[in-house]
Protein backbone atom coordinates (compact mmCIF):
# COMPACT_ATOMS: atom_id res chain seq x y z
CA UNK A 1 0.00 0.00 0.00
CA UNK A 2 1.29 3.45 -0.91
CA UNK A 3 0.95 5.44 2.31
CA UNK A 4 2.18 8.68 0.69
CA UNK A 5 -0.61 8.46 -1.89
CA UNK A 6 -3.17 7.78 0.85
CA UNK A 7 -1.90 10.74 2.87
CA UNK A 8 -2.05 13.03 -0.18
CA UNK A 9 -5.56 11.84 -0.93
CA UNK A 10 -6.65 12.51 2.68
CA UNK A 11 -5.21 16.03 2.50
CA UNK A 12 -6.95 16.66 -0.82
CA UNK A 13 -10.25 15.36 0.54
CA UNK A 14 -9.96 17.55 3.62
CA UNK A 15 -9.14 20.59 1.46
CA UNK A 16 -12.19 19.87 -0.71
CA UNK A 17 -14.40 19.52 2.38
CA UNK A 18 -13.14 22.86 3.74
CA UNK A 19 -13.74 24.61 0.40
CA UNK A 20 -17.28 23.24 0.33
CA UNK A 21 -17.80 24.29 3.97
CA UNK A 22 -16.61 27.82 3.22
CA UNK A 23 -18.97 28.05 0.25
CA UNK A 24 -21.91 26.71 2.27
CA UNK A 25 -21.44 28.99 5.28
CA UNK A 26 -21.04 32.08 3.09
CA UNK A 27 -24.57 31.52 1.77
CA UNK A 28 -26.21 31.32 5.20
CA UNK A 29 -28.95 33.68 6.33
CA UNK A 30 -26.97 35.26 9.16
CA UNK A 31 -23.41 36.42 9.60
CA UNK A 32 -23.70 36.20 13.40
CA UNK A 33 -26.11 34.65 15.91
CA UNK A 34 -25.82 35.76 19.53
CA UNK A 35 -26.77 32.73 21.64
CA UNK A 36 -27.64 33.49 25.25
CA UNK A 37 -28.61 37.00 24.19
CA UNK A 38 -30.68 37.67 27.33
CA UNK A 39 -27.90 36.75 29.78
CA UNK A 40 -26.23 39.65 31.59
CA UNK A 41 -23.24 39.86 29.25
CA UNK A 42 -25.42 38.79 26.31
CA UNK A 43 -27.60 41.89 26.63
CA UNK A 44 -24.56 44.17 26.82
CA UNK A 45 -23.14 42.45 23.72
CA UNK A 46 -26.47 42.80 21.88
CA UNK A 47 -26.60 46.55 22.55
CA UNK A 48 -22.99 46.98 21.45
CA UNK A 49 -23.56 44.95 18.25
CA UNK A 50 -26.65 47.00 17.46
CA UNK A 51 -24.76 50.27 17.69
CA UNK A 52 -21.71 49.00 15.82
CA UNK A 53 -23.58 47.24 12.99
CA UNK A 54 -26.00 50.15 12.53
CA UNK A 55 -23.08 52.57 12.20
CA UNK A 56 -21.28 50.20 9.85
CA UNK A 57 -24.40 49.77 7.74
CA UNK A 58 -24.62 53.56 7.33
CA UNK A 59 -21.00 53.77 6.18
CA UNK A 60 -20.83 51.59 3.06
CA UNK A 61 -17.27 52.70 2.37
CA UNK A 62 -16.04 50.80 5.44
CA UNK A 63 -18.24 47.78 4.89
CA UNK A 64 -16.69 44.64 3.43
CA UNK A 65 -20.02 42.79 3.40
CA UNK A 66 -23.41 43.39 5.07
CA UNK A 67 -23.86 41.97 8.55
CA UNK A 68 -27.15 40.22 9.21
CA UNK A 69 -27.58 38.89 12.73
CA UNK A 70 -30.07 37.31 15.11
CA UNK A 71 -30.75 36.87 18.81
CA UNK A 72 -31.02 33.32 20.14
CA UNK A 73 -31.98 31.65 23.41
CA UNK A 74 -34.67 29.66 25.16
CA UNK A 75 -36.90 32.39 26.66
CA UNK A 76 -39.08 33.89 23.95
CA UNK A 77 -40.56 36.62 26.13
CA UNK A 78 -37.12 37.89 27.21
CA UNK A 79 -35.86 37.71 23.64
CA UNK A 80 -38.83 39.72 22.37
CA UNK A 81 -38.22 42.36 25.06
CA UNK A 82 -34.58 42.62 23.97
CA UNK A 83 -35.63 42.71 20.31
CA UNK A 84 -37.92 45.70 21.08
CA UNK A 85 -35.05 47.51 22.85
CA UNK A 86 -32.78 46.93 19.86
CA UNK A 87 -35.37 48.19 17.41
CA UNK A 88 -35.67 51.40 19.43
CA UNK A 89 -31.89 51.80 19.42
CA UNK A 90 -31.78 51.38 15.65
CA UNK A 91 -34.54 53.95 15.17
CA UNK A 92 -32.77 56.37 17.52
CA UNK A 93 -29.67 56.14 15.33
CA UNK A 94 -31.82 57.14 12.35
CA UNK A 95 -30.75 54.26 10.14
CA UNK A 96 -33.29 52.08 8.36
CA UNK A 97 -32.21 48.46 8.72
CA UNK A 98 -34.09 45.20 9.04
CA UNK A 99 -35.51 44.10 12.37
CA UNK A 100 -33.21 41.71 14.23
CA UNK A 101 -34.63 38.18 14.10
CA UNK A 102 -35.17 35.76 16.98
CA UNK A 103 -34.16 32.09 16.97
CA UNK A 104 -35.40 29.73 19.68
CA UNK A 105 -32.68 27.31 20.80
CA UNK A 106 -31.85 25.41 23.98
CA UNK A 107 -28.77 23.51 25.12
CA UNK A 108 -31.11 20.63 26.13
CA UNK A 109 -32.40 20.32 22.56
CA UNK A 110 -29.69 19.32 20.06
CA UNK A 111 -32.05 19.63 17.09
CA UNK A 112 -32.78 23.27 17.95
CA UNK A 113 -29.04 23.99 18.17
CA UNK A 114 -28.42 22.33 14.80
CA UNK A 115 -31.23 24.35 13.23
CA UNK A 116 -29.60 27.50 14.62
CA UNK A 117 -25.98 26.76 13.68
CA UNK A 118 -26.93 25.78 10.12
CA UNK A 119 -28.30 29.31 9.57
CA UNK A 120 -25.22 31.32 10.52
CA UNK A 121 -21.54 31.78 9.78
CA UNK A 122 -20.58 32.52 13.41
CA UNK A 123 -22.17 31.83 16.80
CA UNK A 124 -21.36 33.93 19.85
CA UNK A 125 -22.08 31.95 23.02
CA UNK A 126 -22.55 33.60 26.42
CA UNK A 127 -24.27 30.55 27.97
CA UNK A 128 -22.26 29.33 30.95
CA UNK A 129 -21.15 27.66 33.06
CA UNK A 130 -19.72 26.05 29.96
CA UNK A 131 -18.84 22.80 31.75
CA UNK A 132 -22.57 22.37 32.39
CA UNK A 133 -24.14 23.83 29.26
CA UNK A 134 -21.46 24.36 26.62
CA UNK A 135 -20.82 21.01 24.93
CA UNK A 136 -24.00 20.63 22.83
CA UNK A 137 -23.35 23.93 21.04
CA UNK A 138 -19.66 23.15 20.42
CA UNK A 139 -20.74 19.77 19.01
CA UNK A 140 -23.31 21.41 16.74
CA UNK A 141 -20.88 24.04 15.44
CA UNK A 142 -18.12 21.46 14.87
CA UNK A 143 -20.47 19.17 12.93
CA UNK A 144 -22.07 21.92 10.85
CA UNK A 145 -18.96 23.92 9.92
CA UNK A 146 -20.05 26.94 11.96
CA UNK A 147 -17.49 29.29 13.50
CA UNK A 148 -17.80 29.85 17.25
CA UNK A 149 -16.57 32.29 19.89
CA UNK A 150 -17.22 32.39 23.63
CA UNK A 151 -15.95 34.02 26.81
CA UNK A 152 -15.19 30.93 28.89
CA UNK A 153 -12.48 30.99 31.53
CA UNK A 154 -12.87 27.24 32.10
CA UNK A 155 -9.64 25.64 30.88
CA UNK A 156 -10.81 22.10 31.62
CA UNK A 157 -13.89 22.69 29.47
CA UNK A 158 -11.71 23.78 26.55
CA UNK A 159 -9.52 20.70 27.06
CA UNK A 160 -12.55 18.39 27.02
CA UNK A 161 -13.95 19.97 23.85
CA UNK A 162 -10.56 20.01 22.12
CA UNK A 163 -10.10 16.30 22.76
CA UNK A 164 -13.62 15.40 21.58
CA UNK A 165 -14.26 17.70 18.61
CA UNK A 166 -10.93 18.83 17.12
CA UNK A 167 -11.03 16.38 14.21
CA UNK A 168 -14.71 17.05 13.53
CA UNK A 169 -14.07 20.81 13.41
CA UNK A 170 -11.07 20.34 11.12
CA UNK A 171 -13.13 18.31 8.68
CA UNK A 172 -16.13 20.65 8.68
CA UNK A 173 -14.11 23.89 8.59
CA UNK A 174 -15.52 25.19 11.89
CA UNK A 175 -13.13 27.61 13.64
CA UNK A 176 -13.71 27.22 17.40
CA UNK A 177 -12.18 30.07 19.42
CA UNK A 178 -12.71 30.07 23.19
CA UNK A 179 -11.84 32.78 25.71
CA UNK A 180 -12.60 35.86 23.61
CA UNK A 181 -13.26 38.20 26.55
CA UNK A 182 -11.09 39.52 29.36
CA UNK A 183 -10.31 35.84 29.63
CA UNK A 184 -8.01 35.82 27.63
CA UNK A 185 -7.68 38.40 24.83
CA UNK A 186 -5.64 41.07 26.69
CA UNK A 187 -3.12 38.44 27.84
CA UNK A 188 -3.03 36.47 24.59
CA UNK A 189 -2.78 39.46 22.27
CA UNK A 190 -0.60 41.33 24.77
CA UNK A 191 2.02 38.58 24.55
CA UNK A 192 1.57 38.38 20.76
CA UNK A 193 2.07 42.16 20.45
CA UNK A 194 5.12 42.13 22.75
CA UNK A 195 6.75 39.27 20.85
CA UNK A 196 6.20 40.96 17.50
CA UNK A 197 7.94 44.09 18.69
CA UNK A 198 10.75 42.08 20.30
CA UNK A 199 11.34 40.28 16.98
CA UNK A 200 11.39 43.60 15.12
CA UNK A 201 13.70 45.29 17.63
CA UNK A 202 16.06 42.47 18.68
CA UNK A 203 15.69 39.89 15.91
CA UNK A 204 14.42 37.30 18.39
CA UNK A 205 11.41 36.59 20.58
CA UNK A 206 11.35 37.07 24.33
CA UNK A 207 12.35 33.96 26.24
CA UNK A 208 10.21 35.11 29.17
CA UNK A 209 7.35 37.53 29.71
CA UNK A 210 5.82 38.57 33.03
CA UNK A 211 2.36 40.13 32.92
CA UNK A 212 1.41 42.37 35.84
CA UNK A 213 -2.03 43.82 36.49
CA UNK A 214 -1.14 47.41 37.30
CA UNK A 215 -4.72 48.55 37.81
CA UNK A 216 -8.27 47.37 37.15
CA UNK A 217 -11.74 48.46 38.17
CA UNK A 218 -14.90 46.42 37.63
CA UNK A 219 -17.42 44.06 39.18
CA UNK A 220 -18.35 40.39 38.98
CA UNK A 221 -21.64 39.02 37.63
CA UNK A 222 -23.60 36.05 38.87
CA UNK A 223 -22.67 34.18 35.69
CA UNK A 224 -18.95 34.50 36.40
CA UNK A 225 -19.47 33.26 39.94
CA UNK A 226 -21.49 30.29 38.64
CA UNK A 227 -18.64 29.35 36.29
CA UNK A 228 -16.09 29.55 39.10
CA UNK A 229 -18.32 27.45 41.36
CA UNK A 230 -18.61 24.77 38.66
CA UNK A 231 -14.83 24.56 38.24
CA UNK A 232 -14.19 24.33 41.98
CA UNK A 233 -16.90 21.68 42.32
CA UNK A 234 -15.33 19.62 39.54
CA UNK A 235 -11.81 19.99 40.94
CA UNK A 236 -12.97 19.22 44.49
CA UNK A 237 -14.51 15.91 43.42
CA UNK A 238 -11.89 14.61 41.01
CA UNK A 239 -8.14 14.19 41.59
CA UNK A 240 -7.53 13.84 37.84
CA UNK A 241 -9.17 17.23 37.32
CA UNK A 242 -6.87 18.80 39.92
CA UNK A 243 -3.89 17.42 38.01
CA UNK A 244 -5.26 18.90 34.76
CA UNK A 245 -5.78 22.33 36.32
CA UNK A 246 -2.16 22.33 37.58
CA UNK A 247 -0.71 21.59 34.11
CA UNK A 248 0.51 24.82 32.41
CA UNK A 249 0.47 23.02 29.04
CA UNK A 250 -3.05 21.61 29.45
CA UNK A 251 -4.14 22.95 26.05
CA UNK A 252 -1.00 21.98 24.13
CA UNK A 253 -2.13 18.88 22.26
CA UNK A 254 0.95 18.26 20.12
CA UNK A 255 3.57 15.55 20.58
CA UNK A 256 6.26 18.21 20.89
CA UNK A 257 4.70 20.09 23.83
CA UNK A 258 7.26 21.92 26.01
CA UNK A 259 8.24 20.67 29.44
CA UNK A 260 9.89 23.82 30.82
CA UNK A 261 8.87 24.47 34.40
CA UNK A 262 6.60 27.53 34.54
CA UNK A 263 6.65 30.02 37.39
CA UNK A 264 3.37 30.59 39.19
CA UNK A 265 2.73 33.47 41.59
CA UNK A 266 0.54 31.56 44.01
CA UNK A 267 1.42 33.45 47.18
CA UNK A 268 2.74 36.92 48.17
CA UNK A 269 6.09 37.78 46.61
CA UNK A 270 8.24 40.90 46.45
CA UNK A 271 9.22 42.17 43.00
CA UNK A 272 12.59 43.79 43.69
CA UNK A 273 13.03 44.94 40.08
CA UNK A 274 9.88 47.09 40.13
CA UNK A 275 9.76 47.59 43.90
CA UNK A 276 6.24 46.25 44.37
CA UNK A 277 4.54 43.42 46.19
CA UNK A 278 2.85 40.76 44.05
CA UNK A 279 -0.36 38.85 44.69
CA UNK A 280 -1.91 35.96 42.71
CA UNK A 281 -4.11 36.91 39.74
CA UNK A 282 -7.29 34.85 39.68
CA UNK A 283 -7.38 34.61 35.87
CA UNK A 284 -3.79 33.46 35.44
CA UNK A 285 -4.85 29.79 35.38
CA UNK A 286 -6.76 30.26 32.11
CA UNK A 287 -4.72 33.06 30.51
CA UNK A 288 -1.38 31.27 30.77
CA UNK A 289 -2.83 28.11 29.19
CA UNK A 290 -4.24 30.10 26.27
CA UNK A 291 -0.89 31.85 25.73
CA UNK A 292 0.99 28.52 25.66
CA UNK A 293 -1.53 27.10 23.18
CA UNK A 294 -1.06 30.17 20.98
CA UNK A 295 2.68 29.52 21.04
CA UNK A 296 2.03 25.96 19.77
CA UNK A 297 -0.38 27.08 17.05
CA UNK A 298 2.07 29.79 15.94
CA UNK A 299 4.67 27.02 15.40
CA UNK A 300 6.45 27.93 18.64
CA UNK A 301 7.44 31.41 17.49
CA UNK A 302 7.96 32.26 21.17
CA UNK A 303 10.32 29.28 21.56
CA UNK A 304 10.06 25.90 23.26
CA UNK A 305 11.66 27.33 26.40
CA UNK A 306 9.25 30.28 26.64
CA UNK A 307 8.16 31.17 30.19
CA UNK A 308 5.09 33.23 31.07
CA UNK A 309 3.41 34.17 34.32
CA UNK A 310 0.82 36.63 35.62
CA UNK A 311 0.34 38.43 38.93
CA UNK A 312 -1.24 41.52 40.44
CA UNK A 313 0.88 44.51 41.40
CA UNK A 314 0.43 45.88 44.90
CA UNK A 315 2.24 48.97 46.15
CA UNK A 316 5.60 48.98 47.94
CA UNK A 317 6.07 49.03 51.70
CA UNK A 318 4.09 47.60 54.57
CA UNK A 319 0.72 48.58 53.07
CA UNK A 320 1.49 46.71 49.84
CA UNK A 321 2.70 43.71 51.82
CA UNK A 322 -0.49 43.61 53.89
CA UNK A 323 -2.64 43.96 50.76
CA UNK A 324 -0.75 41.14 49.06
CA UNK A 325 -1.11 38.78 52.01
CA UNK A 326 -4.76 39.78 52.49
CA UNK A 327 -5.69 39.17 48.84
CA UNK A 328 -3.79 35.89 48.76
CA UNK A 329 -5.53 34.66 51.91
CA UNK A 330 -8.91 35.77 50.56
CA UNK A 331 -8.43 33.90 47.28
CA UNK A 332 -7.28 30.76 49.09
CA UNK A 333 -10.24 30.91 51.46
CA UNK A 334 -12.70 31.47 48.63
CA UNK A 335 -11.27 28.58 46.58
CA UNK A 336 -11.35 26.25 49.58
CA UNK A 337 -14.92 27.19 50.47
CA UNK A 338 -16.11 26.71 46.88
CA UNK A 339 -14.69 23.17 46.73
CA UNK A 340 -17.12 21.89 49.39
CA UNK A 341 -20.85 21.70 48.76
CA UNK A 342 -22.19 23.11 52.08
CA UNK A 343 -19.94 26.20 52.07
CA UNK A 344 -20.37 26.64 48.29
CA UNK A 345 -24.17 26.67 48.63
CA UNK A 346 -23.99 29.02 51.62
CA UNK A 347 -21.86 31.53 49.72
CA UNK A 348 -23.98 31.26 46.58
CA UNK A 349 -27.21 31.80 48.49
CA UNK A 350 -26.25 34.59 50.86
CA UNK A 351 -23.03 36.32 49.72
CA UNK A 352 -22.28 36.09 46.00
CA UNK A 353 -24.07 37.88 43.11
CA UNK A 354 -27.08 36.04 41.69
CA UNK A 355 -27.21 34.80 38.10
CA UNK A 356 -28.34 37.53 35.72
CA UNK A 357 -26.93 40.30 37.89
CA UNK A 358 -23.76 42.35 37.51
CA UNK A 359 -22.23 45.83 37.50
CA UNK A 360 -24.45 48.77 36.52
CA UNK A 361 -24.07 50.69 33.25
CA UNK A 362 -22.21 53.50 35.05
CA UNK A 363 -19.91 50.97 36.76
CA UNK A 364 -19.15 49.39 33.38
CA UNK A 365 -18.44 52.79 31.80
CA UNK A 366 -16.25 53.91 34.72
CA UNK A 367 -14.29 50.65 34.78
CA UNK A 368 -10.91 50.13 33.14
CA UNK A 369 -7.82 47.92 33.13
CA UNK A 370 -4.08 48.45 32.69
CA UNK A 371 -1.87 45.40 32.12
CA UNK A 372 1.94 45.59 31.84
CA UNK A 373 4.13 43.06 30.00
CA UNK A 374 7.85 42.77 30.74
CA UNK A 375 9.77 40.70 28.20
CA UNK A 376 13.38 39.51 28.18
CA UNK A 377 15.26 37.71 25.39
CA UNK A 378 17.94 35.05 25.83
CA UNK A 379 20.48 37.86 25.22
CA UNK A 380 18.99 39.83 28.14
CA UNK A 381 17.45 42.50 25.89
CA UNK A 382 14.27 43.83 27.50
CA UNK A 383 11.01 45.30 26.26
CA UNK A 384 7.96 46.63 28.11
CA UNK A 385 4.46 47.01 26.72
CA UNK A 386 1.00 47.70 28.03
CA UNK A 387 -2.59 46.77 27.17
CA UNK A 388 -5.32 49.08 28.43
CA UNK A 389 -9.10 49.06 28.20
CA UNK A 390 -11.55 51.89 28.81
CA UNK A 391 -14.47 49.87 30.25
CA UNK A 392 -15.14 47.45 33.09
CA UNK A 393 -12.94 44.46 32.12
CA UNK A 394 -15.44 41.68 32.76
CA UNK A 395 -18.48 43.11 30.99
CA UNK A 396 -18.24 46.52 29.30
CA UNK A 397 -14.91 45.59 27.71
CA UNK A 398 -15.52 41.85 27.38
CA UNK A 399 -18.72 42.38 25.38
CA UNK A 400 -16.80 44.48 22.85
CA UNK A 401 -13.93 42.00 22.57
CA UNK A 402 -16.41 39.14 22.09
CA UNK A 403 -18.40 40.97 19.42
CA UNK A 404 -15.30 42.11 17.51
CA UNK A 405 -13.91 38.55 17.56
CA UNK A 406 -17.09 37.28 15.90
CA UNK A 407 -17.07 40.15 13.39
CA UNK A 408 -13.39 39.47 12.64
CA UNK A 409 -14.15 35.85 11.76
CA UNK A 410 -17.22 36.81 9.72
CA UNK A 411 -15.67 39.69 7.78
CA UNK A 412 -11.87 39.50 7.81
CA UNK A 413 -10.62 35.91 7.81
CA UNK A 414 -11.58 33.38 5.17
CA UNK A 415 -11.72 29.63 5.74
CA UNK A 416 -8.85 29.32 3.30
CA UNK A 417 -6.69 31.59 5.48
CA UNK A 418 -7.56 29.85 8.76
CA UNK A 419 -8.83 26.29 8.57
CA UNK A 420 -11.21 24.48 10.87
CA UNK A 421 -10.17 23.45 14.38
CA UNK A 422 -9.70 24.83 17.87
CA UNK A 423 -7.77 28.09 17.83
CA UNK A 424 -6.90 30.95 20.16
CA UNK A 425 -7.53 34.66 19.52
CA UNK A 426 -3.86 35.39 18.75
CA UNK A 427 -3.25 32.34 16.55
CA UNK A 428 -6.43 32.69 14.45
CA UNK A 429 -6.97 36.44 14.26
CA UNK A 430 -3.71 38.11 15.33
CA UNK A 431 -3.11 41.50 13.70
CA UNK A 432 -6.62 41.78 12.26
CA UNK A 433 -8.27 41.41 15.67
CA UNK A 434 -5.71 43.68 17.31
CA UNK A 435 -6.54 46.40 14.78
CA UNK A 436 -10.29 45.96 15.37
CA UNK A 437 -9.90 46.14 19.15
CA UNK A 438 -7.93 49.37 18.97
CA UNK A 439 -10.31 50.92 16.46
CA UNK A 440 -13.67 49.79 17.85
CA UNK A 441 -13.38 48.24 21.34
CA UNK A 442 -11.54 50.81 23.44
CA UNK A 443 -8.35 48.75 23.81
CA UNK A 444 -4.87 50.10 23.29
CA UNK A 445 -1.60 48.19 22.73
CA UNK A 446 1.57 50.22 23.28
CA UNK A 447 5.33 49.81 23.67
CA UNK A 448 6.29 51.81 26.75
CA UNK A 449 10.09 51.71 26.73
CA UNK A 450 12.49 53.41 24.34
Amino acid sequence: MNHDTDSSQDTANQSTQQTEAASNTAQRAYSIVLYGATSFVGQITAHYLTKFITEQQADNANQSKPISWALAGRDQQKLETLQTEINRLQQAQGTKIDKVDIIMANSDDQASLDAMTKQTQVVISTVGPYLKYGEPLIKSCAENGTDYVDLTGEAIFIKDMLDKYQQTAKQSGARIINSCGFDSIPSDLGVYFTQQHAEAKFGQACQSINMRVKAAKGGLSGGTIASMATIFEEVGQDKARRKQVANPYLLNDDKDAPSVRQDNVGKPEYDSEHKRWLAPFVMASINTRIVHRSNQLLSYQYGHDFKYDEAMWMQDGIKGKLMSYGLSAGLLGFATAMMFKPSRELLSKHVLPKSGSGPSKSEQDEGFFDLRFFGKTSNSDTISTKVTGDRDPGYGSTSRMLAQSALCLAQDISKQEVEGGFWTPASAMGDKLLERLEKHAGLSFDVIDS
